[in-house]
């Protein structure tokens, strides 16, 4: 027994080992962790390094894995939240699904597969990576743009369907076990899933809120709590018959509308990534790779379908709906690759004996596939934009009625300056310089922030500082300034900074004002200065200077020789 646990400790610390090397390898590559994980468990398993021996200790990992993957789903689904979804991420999420699982399915027919691994192919093929969507749109800074959060509204309807499809397949599943009494065995089994989505509406109104509130106080503890909550859900749905799956989504909403959800999400995180690469080493133990190479034609048939066919069938739906195709394509690419949900879901068809080894084979390489390349499409999407943009013209209407800021409001014919950033700083400027009688029009695009603006009284509209259309449909030419509040965000193949950006398109526009730009380090301002900016701001030293006036008083502040500038003066002319 000592040499057995030895075994498998000293296993377990050599997949570790692996999963680090190939994880930097793909670091490098600037590759998500589930491509890594994925490709550990293919190199790790019989048909190459053959490691994988300690099954049942790596099995008990991986189905902790999936509970605590299914809880951080469940936790998200707020019904408060599902309540708020906006007409265009329902149908647009509906529809992507529709559509998706729709052709997959005739595709699947036409390569000559049954009826039921078709549909089952199909419907993997409909769920994207929340997670690598929403790393990527955070990494560039664009989750509450407006495609940021049509996309997070794609994945909050997926969820939904997930939900939908871990029931159905919960309940195929115990009519596929069921004999002559099956009826009866399905009665008392859906009434045991009654009865614990019952328990879960009890706790959610009676215990959720007050119970985590007094764990709170130990933060560590409501992290064991929630492990609790979805390892014990997990268990007694898979005792009753519906799935460790179901259990984990259950647990996971009995925890959504508690103001503790985002910190638990955010400590199980981790614990998750950490259990998901046993999933994949699990997965890859049964995997030949000789199946995969049978499978290498439908598996590119299928990926070039999901990187090429889903960004369109948004983009169709989003200028159906009238939004400009900017917007469309680039929510589109969000859904350009299948998730870690799809492989589970594959592995439930298996599992049930609905399909074969070499469907989930088939799916494990376009997973592969539109990970590794969907992740280059959303990085580079604004460059993708500018060389495809003007052939995509059939997807947006004439008039674009649901795109926030479409229609230039009447008074923006008299701007005296433009903003772009209505965050914290370009905000409290545009209404100072406003309070002074200049004519301000802020943009942004991010709605909330649009929203905010029009509410403190400034003008305000939805706009892209990287979009030239766009800002081609400014009131440029009798504009005295444009100031550019926005962060270092680079964009494109070349990671050119939009404020470089945005100064080169402002320049090609009959623009005969200044530029004013903000800059947060010595090396910007230079960089700034170098590429045609009037004026730079430096709200942190204007801010330090500020500060000093206010502590020295007016007596030490004389004995400066240095003068204070306010953003406001150096955008008047004063200095």
């Amino acid at each position: 027994m000592d040499l057995m646990l030895h075994s498998a400790f000293a296993e377990v610390a050599t997949l570790l080992m692996l999963a680090a090397i190939v994880g930097f390898a793909g670091l490098l590559l600037r590759q998500p962790l589930i491509v890594s994980f994925i490709a550990v468990g293919i190199m790790a398993g019989p048909s190459m390094l053959d490691v994988v021996h300690a099954e049942a200790q790596i099995e008990l990992l991986s189905e902790l894995g999936i509970a605590v993957l299914l809880f951080l789903v469940g936790i998200k689904l707020d019904i408060k939240l599902v309540r708020s979804l906006g007409a265009v991420a329902l149908v647009t999420g509906l529809g992507q699904v529709a559509f998706t699982a729709g052709i997959g399915f005739l595709i699947g027919l036409a390569m000559g597969m049954d009826a039921v691994t078709s549909l089952y192919v199909a419907v993997a093929l409909t769920f994207s990576s929340t997670i690598i969507i929403v790393k990527l749109l955070s990494d560039k800074r664009e989750i509450d743009s407006l495609h940021g959060q049509i996309a997070l509204g794609f994945l909050i309807v997926q969820d939904l369907v997930v939900v939908l499809a871990m029931i159905v397949l919960s309940t195929v599943g115990i009519g596929g076990r069921a004999d002559g009494g099956g009826a009866g065995e399905i009665a008392m089994v859906l009434l045991a899933g009654i009865a614990l989505v019952g328990l879960v509406v009890l706790f959610v109104r009676y215990v959720a809120n007050p119970l985590s509130g007094r764990l709170a106080h130990a933060p560590e503890l409501l992290v064991i709590f929630a492990i609790a909550q979805a390892t014990v859900f997990a268990t007694v749905a898979d005792v009753i018959g519906l799935g460790k799956e179901l259990g984990g989504l259950l647990a996971g909403i009995s925890l959504a509308s508690t103001p503790y959800r985002e910190t638990i999400s955010a400590r199980l995180a981790p614990l998750r990534d950490f259990l998901l690469l046993f999933f994949f080493i699990s997965l890859g133990s049964t995997l030949d790779l000789g199946l995969l190479g049978d499978s290498l034609g439908e598996a590119l048939v299928f990926s070039a379908f999901v990187l090429i066919g889903n960004p369109l069938i948004v983009l169709a739906i989003m200028g159906a709906m009238g939004y400009r195709r900017r917007t469309g394509f680039l929510a589109g690419l969000t859904v350009a690759q299948i998730s870690e949900f799809s492989l589970i879901f594959i592995s439930m068809g298996l599992a049930l004996g609905h399909v074969g080894e070499q469907a989930l084979g088939l799916v494990t390489l376009v997973g592969l596939v539109t990970i590794a390349v969907s992740v280059y499409m959303i990085t580079y999407s604004h460059w993708l934009y500018e060389h495809l943009g003007r052939h995509l013209w059939m997807f947006e209407r004439a008039e674009t009625p649901r795109e926030p800021g479409g229609q230039a409001d009447e008074h923006i014919g008299g701007t005296d300056i433009l903003i772009f950033g209505m965050g914290r700083f370009g905000t409290a400027l545009g209404l100072r310089l406003q309070r002074r009688g200049f004519a301000v029009l802020g943009v942004d695009f991010n709605p909330s922030a649009i929203r905010r603006a029009k509410q403190l009284g400034l003008h305000a509209e939805y706009g892209d500082a990287t979009d030239p259309e766009f800002i081609g449909s400014l009131p440029l030419e009798n504009a005295r300034w444009v100031v550019s509040t926005v962060p270092r965000h680079p964009t494109g193949l070349s990671r050119e900074d939009s404020r470089h950006t945005l100064m080169q398109v402002i320049r090609a526009e009959p623009f005969r004002g200044k530029i004013a730009v903000a800059s947060h380090s010595d090396l910007e301002t230079e960089e700034l200065q170098r590429r045609g900016a009037d004026t730079v701001l430096e709200p942190f030293q204007d801010a330090a200077d500020r500060a000093v006036d206010l502590i020295c008083g007016a007596q030490e502040t004389q004995r400066t020789p240095i003068p204070h500038i306010t953003p406001e003066e150096r955008i008047e002319g004063r200095y």
